[in-house]
């Protein structure tokens, strides 16, 4: 009998083993590999524009006071650059805390999607990394920072400038922010609301020692603050959110209809808010010859391009198109109305101008 002997495996290819007709056609760049390829050639635009704009902030929070009060005749502020930057600070982190926290609320309440796009939206996660905690201690750290400042500008212990009413405002606001921090941390988040209130209510009482109307001024700062706040910081979340669903752009269009109905509130209250505060601590006749009445003037033209853009986004959500490029535009002017309200806070009042 024949033996049978195992054939040899052969070292030739599949394709060769099927036949000459049949060729290994090499397979082209994926989506994944452009979508990579593309971000890639986009970044350092991305990075460039930060740090080009992170160096404008810096300019303008130093030279900001200084450069509004040129030519008034007002009084020099010692430490203006320094105060402007810590301000900035405190008002960042405000609104990075509290438009986290009705981010997530308003990204929880969104009626329920069925289908492939809920399951896309379920594999995104459930929202954002929390910046919560981070955005608290920098408060915290700003605040302490302007008790240092106050001491050092003054020329006074710590133990006296505790002693000041600037200076207990300012550690309710540093201890407000790291209980906020703390709560955080915490399974409910929600805790934070109480230190944030008491931050803001110290920063208003703070802001308004003058001796005409302060119980209206304190009001309508907590009110303008908080407005102002949950606009910026809902803004940033939302978008942040919405870049994680990018899998499902219809949800993603859906949770900023549902921030840009809430934005219109906030809107209302802060133009309210802000024309009263204009009427009462910004007299006729020193508009451009104050460094308020400039400083406001500049914030009030951010505003209106804040408001276009806003409108702009809205427009093309009722279209059904991408509302993220002109949402994104209206997140960074309203870094630069954040960056020009702390400089409102820290130059001269006005009211000494006045011929009145």
């Amino acid at each position: 009998m024949a033996r049978l002997t195992p054939r040899r495996p052969s070292a030739l290819p599949p394709s060769a083993l099927r036949g000459d007709d049949e060729r290994v056609i090499s397979p082209g760049p994926s989506v994944e590999d452009t979508a990579r390829g593309s971000g890639r050639g986009a970044a350092p635009v991305t990075v460039g524009l930060v740090a080009g704009g992170a160096l404008a902030a810096v300019v303008v929070a130093v030279l900001g006071v200084s450069v509004a009060a040129r030519g008034t005749g007002e009084l020099r502020i010692p430490g203006a650059g320094a105060t402007t930057v810590l301000r900035a600070a405190v008002f960042a982190a405000l609104a990075v805390h509290l438009g986290e926290l009705a981010g997530t609320r308003l990204a929880r309440t969104g009626p329920a999607r069925t289908g492939a796009a809920s399951m896309g939206a379920v594999r995104t996660g459930a929202g954002p990394r929390r910046w919560a905690v981070a955005a608290s201690l920098v408060g915290a750290g700003a605040s302490a920072g302007q008790i240092l400042l106050l001491a050092q500008v003054s020329g006074l212990d710590l133990a006296t400038v505790y002693g000041t009413s600037d200076g207990r405002f300012l550690l309710v606001m540093a201890n407000g922010f790291l209980l906020a921090a703390g709560c955080a941390t915490l399974t409910r988040p929600a805790l934070a609301l109480a230190p944030l209130a008491a931050v803001i209510g110290a920063e208003a009482l703070r802001a308004h020692p003058e001796p005409y109307t302060p119980t209206l001024g304190i009001a309508l700062t907590v009110v303008h603050l908080t407005a102002a706040s949950l606009w910026t910081g809902g803004l940033l979340y939302v978008l942040r959110a919405m870049r994680l669903r990018r899998g499902d752009p219809a949800g993603a269009r859906e949770l900023l209809a549902r921030y840009a109905r809430h934005a219109g509130r906030l809107l209302a209250a802060l133009a309210a808010t802000g024309t009263l505060s204009t009427l009462r601590r910004l007299p006729v006749d020193v508009v451009l010859t104050s460094a308020y009445g400039r400083v406001l003037i500049a914030k009030l033209v951010l505003v209106a391009v804040v408001c276009a853009l806003a409108l702009a986004a809205r427009i093309r959500l009722r279209r059904g198109g991408d509302a993220g490029r002109p949402a994104r535009a209206e997140l960074a002017v309203l870094a630069l109305v954040v960056l020009v309200s702390a400089v409102l806070t820290v130059v001269p009042d006005p009211h000494w101008l006045s011929t009145r």
